[in-house]
């Protein structure tokens, strides 16, 4: 019979292999979490997933929980790597060199956005006639950027404010000649 290190005798594996890293609670829940998933999946059967589970809360090291899950996506828990300590100080090591970031391609602006700000920085030349179509491209932009992620956000946002100020402009207009018109009765 062969004797468990905790027991006080001999390691189980070859001495040129590090010991099992023993399993913790959370370790054990997130590969139950796993066979959830797979089993919600239909990658797993009723009774496979039942002898499974019970597997992985007897499970007493790592290699235990990875062979339970080894064959399902988001797969097995990654064992910790024992890496040898440098000789070396990390004061006295050179810098790690970095790669520069690659950018990503910028995205197209919204088509609607650029509309909408345009209308509305018109509106004081075409005396607010463009303040509507601003309010309603403004709205339509952003729709459409939550919807696809474009950019042109802002753009959509002054269009909107400029063309509600157009169009409150004008109301304001119309309200003083209509009260001109009552007082001069």
């Amino acid at each position: 019979m062969a004797f468990q290190p905790w027991q006080g005798g001999q390691p189980v594996q070859p001495a040129n292999q590090m010991p099992a890293m023993r399993a913790s609670h959370a370790d054990r829940e997130r590969a139950v979490d796993v066979l959830k998933a797979g089993f919600a999946e239909g990658r797993l059967q009723q009774a496979e997933y039942e002898q499974r589970m019970g597997r992985a809360y007897q499970a007493q090291t790592h290699a235990e929980l990875q062979m339970l899950v080894a064959d399902l996506p988001q797969g097995p828990v990654p064992q910790a790597q024992f890496q040898p300590r440098p000789v070396v100080p990390p004061t006295f090591m050179p810098m790690p060199v970095q790669m520069p970031m690659q950018m990503p391609m910028p995205m197209h602006t919204n088509s609607s956005a650029t509309g909408a700000l345009v209308c509305g920085i018109l509106s004081p030349m075409t005396w607010g006639l463009s303040s509507i179509p601003a309010v309603i491209l403004g709205h339509k932009a952003r729709a459409e950027i939550r919807r696809t992620g474009e950019r042109g956000d802002g753009q959509a946002i002054a269009g909107i404010v400029i063309g509600w100020l157009g169009i409150g402009g004008w109301a304001l207009f119309l309200l003083l000649l209509v009260l001109m018109g009552v007082a001069g009765h």
